[in-house]
């Protein structure tokens, strides 16, 4: 889908004071001063210029790694879509239409936060990648697993039919997030790749992560840490570079 057909609708959304600001929780003051200092916010204008640039520059490239990978098992017609809400979060997602096709969606205050075009080029890129690597039906099918055996859970503890419902529904839990933060580095590794081919900087545009909660610690947290996302990519990038040289 061209960035043009809703450039000027973006716009709009963009100008509408106080809107898109993410909401931001107190810091204390010894961990502001060990945090390196965030890029300043863009311009709504700038920030939607940004993103219909770099709509039209990755989603070609997406679309024809997407090709070259599935070797024609999956739909390769991204279809980027904005989510207009304006009490939305700064968020990005992908998922598949009735027809199947694969969706990339972007809320406004992600767009609004975003300090570069290369931070929303990467986001694009890896959010592709969990379609072009097949992670919406891995994760469906761990899922199912997981239900399975929380059922089996269920039966061997006696539950009821509420209880088995709940053991059926922490088993689904379990499954999905099972293989979460690899599918979260292999997004990273193959984003970083798409946004490198279509000309932008995914180092840089890792750098939302430092603007981000680490989620590394969180007990079965769905998300690696922020350091080993961005040290991969940089191993990506380092890697792509060399192999440009003929090294």
């Amino acid at each position: 889908m061209s960035g043009l057909r809703f450039g000027a609708v973006l716009a709009a959304c963009l100008a509408l004071a106080g809107c898109v600001q993410p909401v931001v929780a107190p810091v204390p003051p010894a961990a502001l001063q060990a945090r390196p200092m965030a890029p300043p916010q863009l311009s709504p204008q700038a920030a939607a210029e940004n993103f219909i640039s770099v709509v039209e520059r990755v989603e070609p490239v997406a679309e024809a790694i997407c090709r070259d990978r599935t070797r024609g098992r999956a739909n390769c017609d991204l279809q980027i879509v904005i989510d207009r809400q304006m009490n939305m979060p700064p968020n990005a997602f992908q998922t598949l239409d009735e027809a199947g096709r694969p969706v990339v969606g972007f809320t406004i205050a992600l767009i609004a936060d975003a300090r570069n075009a290369d931070e929303l080029a990467f986001v694009l890129g890896h959010e592709a990648s969990h379609h072009i690597l097949g992670h919406i039906p891995r994760q469906q099918q761990t899922a199912m697993t997981g239900a399975v055996l929380g059922s089996v859970l269920g039966q061997i503890t006696g539950a009821d039919a509420a209880g088995m419902e709940e053991w059926q529904r922490i088993g689904a839990s379990v499954g999905a997030r099972r293989y979460s933060k690899g599918f979260e580095l292999e997004a990273d590794a193959l984003g970083a790749e798409i946004a490198f081919y279509a000309g932008y900087d995914p180092v840089l545009g890792a750098g939302f992560f430092s603007r981000l909660p680490d989620p590394g610690d969180e007990f079965m947290g769905s998300h690696p840490a922020n350091t080993q996302r961005q040290a991969q990519i940089a191993a990506v990038v380092a890697r792509l570079k060399a192999q440009q040289a003929g090294y």
